[in-house]
């Protein structure tokens, strides 16, 4: 099963990542517990949308644009989960000299 907060800590922690800012630079600037963010970007927690929008001020990254990347990380994840649990097509193998009749 895919986890929305998994794929939302993931996306967060990136962004983070990119802007070169510590858990504790984010967590002033949001406002919210070091302890908690980091919860967060393992997938531990879930955000309130008022934490979430806190985050992403934080983060300079508009709202929609996290709950976009969300939305298409799940999307992936799942349609992953859909290939995987698909049937493998059986190929039974021809002998030599076999012929195979056509439909027409």
């Amino acid at each position: 099963m895919v986890l929305f907060r998994r794929s939302l800590g993931d996306i967060l922690r990136s962004r983070r990542a990119e802007l070169g800012l510590t858990l504790r630079e984010v967590s002033g600037a949001a406002r919210v517990s070091l302890g908690y963010i980091s919860e967060i970007e393992r997938g531990q927690k879930e955000a309130s949308s008022e934490l979430l929008a806190s985050l992403c001020d934080a983060l300079e990254m508009p709202l929609s644009d996290v709950l976009r990347e969300v939305a298409d990380a799940v999307a992936l994840e799942e349609a992953a989960a859909v290939l995987a649990a698909a049937p493998t097509p059986m190929i039974t193998p021809r002998r030599a000299g076999e012929v195979v009749a056509s439909a027409a």
